[in-house]
């Protein structure tokens, strides 16, 4: 495949990217995505066509407001690079084929999520209930072997997380509870396992480098969300590999 569907890809990646900043802010305070434009959370100046190039316009900027110079959050062209990233990634790993069409759902999905438990500690459920509603008919299409994987890793999902807040007593958010069973539907039942592990692990390390830095307090909640992105990402690229390395490797 040419270049220029990476670089196709790349581009739509930064404006779904933006978009997906929009999603996550809005819709948990219940706010339309649609309107009003994107403006600035100080002044309320509306932004004008060049400010609103996803990336490029935040280095313009030198990430500040060009009216009241209220410092623009990095997050915003971070999540902006990392979508782009994302579906890039996607096709390179898994070819021009049906499955991308799962892979940047999810990817989609993933990325909401953290600006939302970022920014509010919060998964909503109207976005869980949205991506639920696609990527069930997509799995469907485009079934895992056996085809029942899909519902059982939805259950395994849900029990896990489900178990794990009862036995904390709140230690797991009901939005995470959720997310799981959504990734469920896509990853299957050993899927889901290894992006659980996996979040655990990240979350560890995300949490002990906020520890350092000062921006994570022991004994406080923290934004599991990213966490368990980064798992699921893990799990639904390289969870086949992961697991035949690791029946080889006790095989041996």
């Amino acid at each position: 495949m040419s270049a220029f569907y990476y670089i196709y890809v790349a581009i739509v990646g930064l404006c779904l990217g933006s978009f997906y900043n929009v999603v996550g802010l809005r819709v948990p305070k219940g706010e339309s995505i649609l309107t009003p434009r994107s403006h600035c959370t100080r002044c309320q100046r509306s932004l004008s066509p060049g400010e609103l190039v996803p990336f490029f316009s935040y280095l313009w900027l030198r990430g500040k407001c060009r009216n009241c110079g209220t410092r623009i959050s990095p997050l915003y062209p971070v999540i902006e690079v990392m979508t782009s990233c994302l579906f890039l990634m996607a096709p390179w790993l898994l070819g021009w084929s049906s499955e991308l069409i799962l892979a940047w759902t999810l990817i989609s999905l993933l990325i909401i999520i953290c600006v939302t438990d970022i920014h509010y500690m919060l998964i909503p459920n109207k976005i869980l209930i949205v991506f639920a509603l696609l990527l069930l008919p997509l799995r469907l299409m485009i079934p895992l072997e056996p085809w029942w994987d899909m519902f059982a890793g939805a259950l395994v999902g849900f029990t896990l997380l489900f178990l794990i807040a009862l036995i904390s007593k709140g230690g797991m958010g009901g939005g995470d509870i959720k997310l799981f069973a959504v990734l469920g539907l896509v990853l299957g039942w050993k899927g889901v396992l290894i992006a659980f592990f996996f979040s655990t692990v990240y979350g560890t390390i995300i949490g002990g480098v906020g520890m350092i830095l000062g921006k994570v307090r022991r004994g406080k909640p923290m934004p599991f969300g990213p966490a368990i992105s980064l798992g699921a990402i893990t799990a639904y690229f390289w969870g086949e590999a992961l697991t035949d390395w690791y029946f080889q490797f006790f095989r041996i």
